[in-house]
């Protein structure tokens, strides 16, 4: 990724209105995306967006630049990412755009590409937009100008497509299902999902306004919902990021169940039921305990680089189907192309209802070794500086064996997170304060 200039590990990702996250770079980039795309004879985009505000203007500033390059535009509106991938397959559209940033708050807001397979576009591709992104805007001829049109029943067909992942022999009448979408892009999807496939739903985050977007709730906030589950009594909780390809779930003890355990269970199921086909991929964040669990199993286990983009490339690489972020995006390739929130909660609760038991049954068999993560803020490069590095080096010893230590830059955020894990959690804890002291220290 280090040559690159704009995309990230997930798509050009920044703080709106400083650049690139302003209308006229999203109006240049769909003319140099549609001017890509268009060599292999791309006509038609679909762009969907989640509940920021600012996806309004770039929607409309990216429409103008794919229509100045010839590529006609179709709108769906706020529209999980992993909807995108999928509606894009099915209407045949040769690329699909998403407006969003993800977890990120709302001031924030990115934009990705998928291919016509559902996919995230291959580098090589990327890299050509980012060479036309130096090149001097240019327009078709008018009779060669995209249209725009929106599209009216895409929330119905992902809705379906959903509930199509959920074996037909099974129902969620009895279960009491919490569900928090932070105020995000599956408002109006996860909790009819849910509701359709016989569950009684509690919405929580489901007000979407612009602006509060994964503000205390969804995926990387479940107090709310773990009050609320407890709250109810009810049988779980389910936390959606706000563009809907993460999921964390909560036990009805209120006990946090992230990507880790989640492909666990699914994983796990997947064997009990002569499913599974190869192994699982995971990534350098992914808990120890996984890796020991799956190894009980006999299940193979192996690690990618950080970023959903790299769990897939893995998995096509040795053609299993089973990967996952302890962050939440969980890959099923047997069901779908992408990290999908609802579609991962679905396999859950099709292991809750074949193996009666309850979701903290299910995580029993997987023991989490004690893991500490302190994101830092950062200027300059931290990494290279001799205080840092003495402190990585000295929790290194300290761990021997029993342990590891993770230090990296996010992909999406000026952070640097800082990650150890052991068996002592004191000493953990202790260690992972010490190099993000001296990451801070450094700025």
């Amino acid at each position: 990724m280090s040559n690159r200039k704009y995309f990230g590990t997930d798509g050009i990702r920044g703080k709106v209105g400083e650049y690139p996250i302003t209308p006229d770079f999203a109006l240049k980039l769909g003319w140099a995306a549609g001017r890509v795309l268009a060599k292999d004879g791309v006509k038609k985009v679909l762009i969907g967006k989640d509940t920021r505000i600012s996806g309004y203007m770039l929607e409309s500033a990216l429409e103008a630049g794919f229509a100045s390059a010839g590529v006609a535009a179709a709108f769906t509106g706020p529209m999980p990412t992993p909807a995108i991938a999928y509606l894009t397959r099915t209407f045949r559209a040769d690329a699909g755009v998403v407006i969003s940033a993800s977890h990120n708050p709302f001031y924030d807001n990115g934009i990705k590409f998928f291919s016509t397979e559902g996919r995230k576009l291959d580098d090589a591709i990327e890299l050509e937009i980012e060479a036309e992104l130096e090149k001097q805007i240019d327009c078709v001829e008018s009779k060669q100008l995209g249209r725009a049109s929106r599209i009216t029943d895409a929330a119905g067909r992902y809705i379906e497509f959903c509930k199509s992942t959920f074996d037909h022999d099974l129902s969620l009448s009895g279960l009491k299902i919490v569900v928090d979408c932070a105020n995000g892009a599956t408002y109006h999807i996860a909790p009819k999902v849910l509701r359709e496939l016989g569950a009684k739903v509690i919405k929580i985050g489901c007000e979407p306004d612009g602006v509060n977007i994964n503000e205390n709730c969804g995926a990387t906030d479940v107090k709310a919902l773990t009050k609320t589950v407890l709250e109810e009594k009810a049988d779980l909780g389910f936390a959606l990021d706000g563009d809907g390809d993460r999921i964390i779930m909560v036990d009805h003890k209120g006990n946090r169940i992230d990507g880790d355990l989640i492909i666990y269970i699914i994983a796990r199921e997947a064997l009990r039921q002569g499913q599974l086909k190869g192994g699982v991929v995971g990534t350098l964040m992914s808990n120890m305990g996984l890796e020991i669990a799956l190894k009980n199993l006999g299940i193979p286990f192996v690690r990618a680089k950080v970023g959903d983009r790299y769990v897939l490339e893995m998995l096509v690489e040795k053609n299993w189907r089973l990967g996952a972020e302890n962050s939440g995006h969980v890959l099923l390739l047997d069901k779908t192309t992408t990290g999908d929130g609802i579609v991962a909660g679905l396999q859950v609760l099709a292991a809750m209802i074949r193996n009666n038991m309850s979701l903290a049954e299910l995580c029993q068999g997987m023991t989490m070794l004690p893991q500490i993560l302190i994101n830092v803020r950062y200027t300059g490069n931290p990494l290279a500086n001799a205080a840092v590095k003495s402190a990585i080096e000295q929790a290194e010893t300290q761990l021997g064996n029993e342990g590891r230590v993770l230090i990296r830059k996010s992909g999406t955020e000026p952070l640097i997170r800082v990650m150890v894990e052991g068996s002592n959690h004191s000493q953990v804890q202790k260690l992972a304060e010490q190099i993000a002291n001296a990451v801070k220290a450094s700025n």
